[in-house]
């Protein structure tokens, strides 16, 4: 009898070697779920309702074009000084008649994110998708 309990015993002590992927499965599909719900949340624009005006640009030529955008949201190119109200306007015209397609943004740092943001928008809705920041270097202390 003594025999019998140890071989059930023995018996009893195999192990399972293969993996419970279910609840994996169930954590993978709620992820893909919520990415899939959010996702077009992330997507946002800003609608920009601009007059419409006859502008004519700015000289056109193979130099970078830099628009700065001073503290009191004052916005220059050169010595042109630039409307916000028809910028888009004034983009086109502009880049147009330019081999150069790229844009160059320099903001004064006490300008808000905000303000910013909404050029940039208005410089995409002008077609121009390529934009560069100019900052100066950080000094080391």
């Amino acid at each position: 009898m003594g025999a019998s309990l140890s071989g059930s015993k023995q018996q009893s002590r195999v192990t399972l070697s293969e993996i419970n992927v279910t609840p994996l499965v169930d954590v993978m599909l709620v992820l893909l779920i919520m990415f899939m719900v959010t996702t077009p949340l992330m997507q946002q624009g800003i609608d920009v309702d601009l007059p419409k005006t006859k502008a004519s640009g700015v000289q056109a030529n193979n130099e970078p074009f830099v628009l700065v955008v001073h503290k009191n949201h004052k916005l220059t190119s050169g010595n042109d000084v630039l409307v916000r109200e028809n910028l888009q306007q004034k983009l086109k015209g502009i880049f147009s008649q330019r081999k150069n397609k790229n844009l160059y943004l320099q903001a004064d740092k006490a300008v808000d994110y905000g303000f910013v943001a909404e050029i940039m928008a208005e410089i995409r809705a002008a077609g121009i998708y390529n934009i560069g920041l100019i900052t100066l270097p950080k000094s080391e202390k």
